[in-house]
């Protein structure tokens, strides 16, 4: 699988769950759809969307309720794509979306990996692999980024570091949609910065890749510590996504 063909299948998968054309995403100019729900979407999602804007870096492909088009294409239509996804702009959204009971609620970015970059890297703990039917006494608070104990039936495989038989770090692999697979990672704090991280997660990728999907991680832009373990894994950027739910949902996260 080469990089145009991951990045590809990731455009693809966008244009799903976005309720658009994968060639949206390479648009010179930006595309404003109505969203709904379609067969194959990222499970996870709950659509159809409110308001969400997606970009590959080229321009914004945002999918949205019929009511909300009008204003969504007027600002992203006055302010650069990168600024549309940033405050203080990221206020006169939030202040139209308010009027509708909605608010900016997950921004992230995510990462694809560079099969040029990609490589096992080294652990200095053994490493244990584990199939979907060996998954079962993994689950625990500290492993929830890894292994959600919420989505079990999507979980497929998972590596794990092992210090004198003590688990120390996890990395879970999920099937969220039937081309890609999301990495999750765990490391118990004392074990941080010895490279346990990038070591399950780069190994983890190529397992992911060995079966022919595409690996995929996502990351808040301020979590620079998983920022910095995507990139030293062998990931890149390839897209952000901005979606914005109700009060009530917010105010269920954040209460």
């Amino acid at each position: 699988m080469t990089n145009r063909d991951i990045l590809k299948t990731a455009m693809e998968q966008s244009a799903l769950d976005s309720h658009c054309r994968a060639e949206d995403f390479l648009k010179d100019e930006n595309v404003v759809v109505i969203s709904r729900k379609r067969d194959g979407a990222r499970k996870y999602l709950a659509l159809p969307f409110d308001c969400d804007l997606v970009s590959y870096g080229n321009n914004i492909v945002a999918s949205v309720r019929e009511d909300l088009a009008g204003f969504v294409k007027e600002y992203i239509q006055k302010y650069p794509v990168e600024h549309c996804f940033e405050t203080p702009y990221l206020h006169v959204l939030n202040d139209e979306l308010y009027r509708h009971h909605l608010r900016v609620c997950f921004m992230a970015e995510y990462f694809l990996p560079d099969v040029d970059l990609l490589r096992p890297l080294p652990c200095r703990y053994e490493v244990k692999a584990f199939s979907a039917s060996q998954l079962e006494g993994l689950y625990g608070p500290e492993w929830e980024n890894a292994l959600n104990g919420e989505t079990k039936q999507r979980h497929v495989l998972a590596l794990g570091a092992y210090d004198k038989g003590r688990l120390v770090g996890l990395a879970g692999a999920e099937a969220d949609c039937e081309t890609m697979w999301q990495i999750g990672i765990d490391v118990l704090p004392a074990y941080r910065r010895q490279g346990v991280a990038c070591a399950l997660t780069s190994r983890i990728a190529l397992e992911i890749l060995d079966r022919g999907k595409v690996p995929f991680y996502c990351a808040a832009w301020s979590n620079i510590r998983s920022v910095r373990n995507a990139i030293k894994s062998g990931f890149r950027p390839a897209w952000v996504q901005l979606t914005a739910k109700s009060d009530e949902f917010v105010d269920r996260i954040i209460l």
